[in-house]
């Protein structure tokens, strides 16, 4: 866990544990002779990436962002990409309990972004989180149950439709603020509805910024993952989210990276964007910031 105050908000990163993905998939085009040099993966060319969460204290409400794989996972497919099960271990430790969370939002449903949206009792699928109000948008949701070749492997329905019939998830229509100070905007290009989520308090602003830039290795425009459905529009997006979190010094926080899961994107030498390690106190960036597109 890392934890710092952003305004009057705490924010705390909270990890389900990692797992294995085939490092040409998570790189995409990018040659192996260059990802390799951030990056070092096995015999197998797997190499080990984070899930990481993000929980949200705002004074009046508990958010969590994404809830990693949970352990609802076939056989087979805790065998390719392993099944840590890590965060309600994690969250414990910390003394937050499922009870404690208010809100759940998830960037996307990708079946490692939201694994422990639910849990399975007496046969039953039923919400981790029993207070919370869960929230996705709806073209991302409907996307998944189409289930297309493409991607369908990605889509498990335990992990939302239970939720959606008890009245829990709420299904977004674009951008919104789910709270005052937390608000969701859409990103297309690892799927065509995933959500960023945006959090500013006392003039600074934090992003959880999902799969459009999915490690702190992946911060070139270029440099997109095979998984992307929309590689062309993940440079787009990129380059919408570099025009406003660079100058007002964004906190870029990280799903997949398993050491650096947030940072401050940066122009460094040669114009190449870098990540620099957080503070609590940042460099003023002259402007108040603002979940606003």
């Amino acid at each position: 866990m890392q934890r710092l105050s952003l305004g009057d908000f705490e924010l705390s990163t909270f990890s389900d544990g990692t797992y294995y993905l085939d490092g040409g998939a998570l790189f995409g085009v990018v040659p192996k002779s260059m990802w390799s040099r951030k990056v070092l993966a096995d015999e197998q060319n797997r190499v080990v990436v984070g899930l990481n969460s993000l929980l949200i204290r705002t004074g009046k409400h508990t958010v969590l962002v994404e809830t990693g794989i949970g352990n609802k996972l076939s056989e087979r497919m805790a065998k390719i990409y392993s099944q840590p099960a890590k965060l309600l271990e994690n969250l414990s430790a910390a003394r937050v309990g499922p009870e404690d969370i208010d809100i759940v939002i998830n960037s996307h449903l990708h079946f490692d972004h939201c694994g422990w949206n639910t849990v399975r009792k007496n046969g039953r699928t039923v919400a981790t989180f029993p207070k919370a109000q869960y929230y996705v948008q709806e073209g991302e949701w409907q996307h998944g149950r189409r289930q297309l070749e493409r991607d369908a492997i990605s889509y498990i329905s335990d992990n939302y439709d239970p939720l959606i019939k008890s009245g829990q998830m709420h299904l977004l229509h674009g951008d919104q603020e789910i709270v005052p100070g937390i608000a969701v905007r859409i990103f297309p290009g690892h799927t065509a509805k995933m959500q960023a989520v945006i959090i500013n308090s006392g003039g600074k602003t934090a992003c959880y910024i999902s799969d459009l830039i999915p490690t702190s290795a992946h911060l070139d425009l270029n440099w997109v993952m095979a998984f992307d459905l929309f590689p062309l529009e993940t440079i787009e997006s990129r380059k919408r989210y570099y025009a406003r979190a660079l100058p007002e010094k964004w906190l870029t926080v990280f799903t997949h990276d398993p050491n650096v899961p947030w940072a401050y994107v940066e122009k460094g030498a040669m114009g190449k964007l870098v990540a620099r390690g957080p503070t609590d106190n940042p460099p003023d960036s002259g402007s108040g910031g603002s979940p606003k597109a």
